[in-house]
Order: structure tokens, then sequence, then C-alpha cells
């Protein structure tokens, strides 16, 4: 089977152009992420229904990457999935049309269904193409180009609210502009890339090769990490009930996770093709601190360093983690592995919306908090250490 590209020239026009595509697909619903834990607390939601909101949109955008990688390997419709994906981000300028808290909460879940149709092919895709570049690199770019977008967002947003007064319908409604434009780079991307990567594409005929344990140890490793870590629509409900009268900036918090992911997914995997696995060590151990930070302290200044380190790790989630998925799969099965590694990633992410949520809602104590936090990233630390890469013939 022919593997990667002809020329890192190509290559590189790949990741770039989706890089684009995911820019503008940021600038949405990125964009939007920054106001709708305050957007759901205005309709009437508690902390609780937040935290289970943002963590059950979460665990359905990876979640049902299982049943979408499954169907990119099979089908090898790789474009197809990605057309559906990002044609459904359509849902978050309909959000002010609504103001149901129900039905809001309904978009919301089903623009992070989008997401779980689409990521499996993109990054199959991207770890296909990024042979002669490093799979590293390849999804440092691509999650800088990203986290350009999810900068962007934020800031517009922002500026929004600032002018409008907080108006939310309005605002949400402005959006409409960057999703056409969407629209028309994705079909652009389509026509300019998609016969030059055909080459690199595992034929439907192909026998899937089997994931072995240690793809399996790597994703539990994942889980937990992700268990232990805050979600970041709990640091902005922390930070709106501490700016009640200054909700405009609440998206200049998300702003800042932005600006912080944007640089350690470039910078880290740079280090993952350097050093490997290893260097997942370090958001490992990062995650023990944005809870710590932001579940009982009232002061900006904490949750801003909650934020900071929270993007931190965020970036690395979204680069090195994904590539990791590469070293422990072969190609034949690497959607189905995407699916399988975000399906996990997405439970996490629905407990510890769930627990975090309880405890800030019930005010627990913080070595409570503590004892958790730490419990689950040792276990995930520990977990990964004795993790080593298996050689596999379609790597």
């Amino acid at each position: 089977m022919k593997q990667g590209l002809d020329g890192s020239k190509t290559a590189y026009l790949v990741i770039l152009l989706l890089g684009v595509v995911s820019l503008l697909g940021d600038i949405v619903y990125e964009g939007s992420r920054g106001v709708v834990p305050e957007y759901l607390r205005f309709l009437g939601a508690t902390g609780l229904v937040i935290g289970l909101a943002g963590g059950l949109g979460d665990f359905l955008g990876y979640a049902m990457r299982l049943v979408s990688g499954f169907l990119v390997d099979t089908t090898r419709a790789y474009w197809f999935f990605i057309f559906l994906g990002y044609g459904l981000i359509i849902v978050i300028p309909l959000l002010g049309i609504f103001p149901s808290l129900e039905i809001a909460i309904m978009l919301v879940l089903l623009e992070r269904i989008g997401k779980a149709v689409r990521a499996p092919s993109r990054d199959t895709v991207l770890s296909l193409v990024s042979k002669g570049v490093g799979t590293g690199k390849a999804f440092g770019i691509h999650e800088l180009l990203d986290q350009t977008g999810a900068i962007l967002g934020p800031l517009i947003v922002a500026t929004l609210m600032f002018f409008n007064a907080s108006e939310y319908r309005s605002t949400f409604a402005f959006l409409f502009i960057p999703f056409i434009m969407l629209l028309i780079v994705l079909v652009y991307t389509y026509k300019r890339i998609s016969q030059k990567i055909a080459g690199a594409m595992p034929p439907r005929t192909e026998k899937k090769g089997r994931l072995a344990k240690p793809f399996y140890i790597y994703t539990f490793a994942v889980l937990l990490n992700t268990v232990g870590l805050i979600p970041y629509t709990l640091i902005l409900y922390k930070a709106a009930q501490i700016l009640p009268t200054q909700q405009w900036i609440v998206p200049l918090i998300y702003l800042l996770i932005q600006g912080v992911d944007a640089p350690a997914a470039l910078l880290s995997g740079y280090a993952f093709d350097k050093v490997g696995t290893k260097i997942l060590v370090l958001p490992f151990l990062l995650s023990v601190f944005p809870p710590l930070f932001a579940t009982f302290n009232t002061s900006l200044g904490m949750l801003l360093v909650a934020a900071a380190i929270y993007g931190i790790v965020l970036g690395m989630q979204e680069s090195v983690y994904r590539a990791a998925v590469s070293e422990f799969s072969p190609v034949s099965s690497r959607g189905t592995a995407y699916g399988i590694f975000n399906t996990a990633y997405g439970i996490g992410f629905l407990i510890s919306g769930a627990i975090y949520g309880l405890l800030i809602d019930l005010a627990i104590s913080f070595s409570v908090v503590l004892f958790y936090a730490l419990v689950a990233q040792t276990v995930a630390t520990t977990l990964l250490l004795k993790l080593r890469p298996t050689p596999k013939e379609e790597k």
C-alpha cells in the first residue's frame, strides 16, 4: 500500500487547507462556547445542569466517533463525513432564535455530534499525509490554525457582547457569516486536494489490522486524565458568578484558554516527534492544578491561572494526544482507533463535568478535590510511563 504523499509540499498543502477549514469552524463554535455557559445560566440552568450539559456534549462529541470511525474505515468515505460534520455547525447561529433552555441544550449537543462525525475522517487524513513531515508536527500545525480560529471566535463574540450590551440573539446571528465562509473554503479544499491525497488512502478491500493492548492502555490513561480535569465550562461558570455585571469578560477568559492552547499545541507537536509519548507526562501532571484554582477561589486572578494551565493541557490534548494514537494503531483501523480513543475521552469529560459541577454546587472541601485530582492523575501517569509503542507493519 502506498504510504503518505509524494513530496512534503503536497503534505503541507493538505495540512494547511484542512487547518483553514478548522479555523473557520472554530470561529463559529469556539466563539459561541465562551458565552454558552452563561447563556444557559441566563435561561435558568444551575451549575450541575451546565456541567452535565457540557460533559454530555463532549461525551457525545467523542463517543459517537466510535460509530463514525468504524464507518470511515468501512466505507473510506472521508469527504462525506467531513462535509456532514462541518455542515452541522449551522446550529450555533440558530441558538439565538430559540430562547429556550431545552432547545439551546439540544442545539449545543447537536453541534458536538457534528464534530464527532467529521473528526475521525479529518484526523485519519492528517495522519496519512503526515509521513513526510512528522505526525506530531502535522497535528501541531493543524491545531495552531485551529486555535487561531478559536482565538478569533471568542474575541469577536466578546467584542459583540461589549457593544450590544450582552444581547445574545444578534451575537449568535452574526456567526452565520463565518459559517458561510467555512462552506466556501471546504468546497475549495475538496476540489483542490481530494485527488492529491487519494493515493495515500488504504484501499476499501484491505483487511483491518488489530488494535493491540498498548492502544487500550493508552486510551484508559487518557480517560483517567480527563476524569480528573475540571471542564472549561465550569471555569467560565465560576467567572460568571463573580462578574455578574461584566459578562463580556467571560469570553475573554475563554480567549485566554485558546490563546495558550495554540502555541502549546505547536510546541508539543514538535516535542512529540523528538521524544514520543513521554511528553504526555507534562499535561497529565498539569491537569491537577485547574480544579484546585477554579473550584474554591472567587478571585479573578486565580481563575485566570486555572484558565491558562487548562489551555496548556487542552493544546496538548488536541495535538499530541491525537498524534499518539497513530503510534498504537495500524492505518487500516485508524478511524476505528480514533473513534474508540475519543469515546473514552468523551466519557472522561462527562464524568468530570458531573463530578466537578456537583462539587461546586455542594461546596465540598478543598481536601476532597485535591485527593480526587491527585489520585486520577497519578494513576494515569503511572500507566503512561509503563507504555511502549508497538511496531506495526502499516504504521
